[in-house]
């Protein structure tokens, strides 16, 4: 499995309890991250953030087993700017690296709205179609994205029931502590802490292209790994 993010923290905050639960069962995660978060307006602690966030991010993703991150330098907040070929390219070669056959992704959308976190999946889905690979996208319950909206004036995106494919128990813990290492983007993120509060211990996710027979694991497996 390689998860791809836009940001430092996209791999704890958004799929932390997934790629928790996914190592756990023996899976291989990986993590291509397109930016080095250097635009984000939260920032606790001293040090250039660009290199704080990195320093994070290597940590965060110890906490989660994740087997390699890659970290580009792609300006954060400018991603869709980028030509969707190109960073469709760095997809495909880190997956090829790895031996990933599924990438995981933030929901279309992006979750938030954030365009960063659209492009990530964006590209995602441009080196699915060149080279086959099955595309899995965590998603949020409509009823979850219209309370944090309500109460944060945010723009999240939810999904209904039917369209949510797999249902994912997870233990958060070592989500949490994936996340106690972004210090400098989770020490004042209300919206963050209430998220995860409304979500409980489940984790929602749907096929935004589905697996194919050429998968290196069955269905049968799959399903079994990912519900159990």
């Amino acid at each position: 499995m390689l998860a791809v993010c836009a940001h430092p923290d996209d791999e704890s905050f958004g799929l932390g309890g997934i790629v928790a639960a996914l190592t756990e069962a023996g899976i291989p995660v990986s993590v291509l991250c397109f930016t080095r978060g250097e635009a984000s307006t939260l920032h606790a602690g001293p040090g250039a953030l660009a290199a704080v966030r990195s320093r994070e991010l290597a940590a965060a993703a110890a906490a989660l087993d994740v087997r390699r991150t890659e970290l580009l330098t792609y300006a954060d907040g400018r991603l869709g700017g980028e030509p969707l070929e190109e960073l469709a390219g760095h997809v495909h070669r880190l997956a090829g690296t790895v031996g990933a056959d599924t990438l995981l992704v933030f929901d279309l959308g992006g979750i938030t709205g954030h365009p960063d976190h659209q492009r990530a999946t964006e590209a995602a889905l441009a080196a699915a179609a060149e080279n086959g690979y099955a595309v899995l996208a965590w998603a949020l319950p409509t009823d979850v994205g219209r309370a944090l909206n309500a109460e944060f004036e945010t723009a999240f995106v939810g999904r209904a029931d039917a369209e949510i494919d797999i249902v994912l128990p997870v233990d958060r813990n070592r989500q949490l502590a994936a996340i106690s290492h972004h210090t400098s983007q989770s020490t004042d993120n209300p919206v963050l802490w209430r998220r995860l509060e409304l979500q409980g211990d489940v984790e929602r996710l749907r096929w935004l292209q589905p697996e194919t027979l050429e998968s290196s694991r069955s269905d049968t497996q799959k399903e079994r790994t990912y519900c159990r």
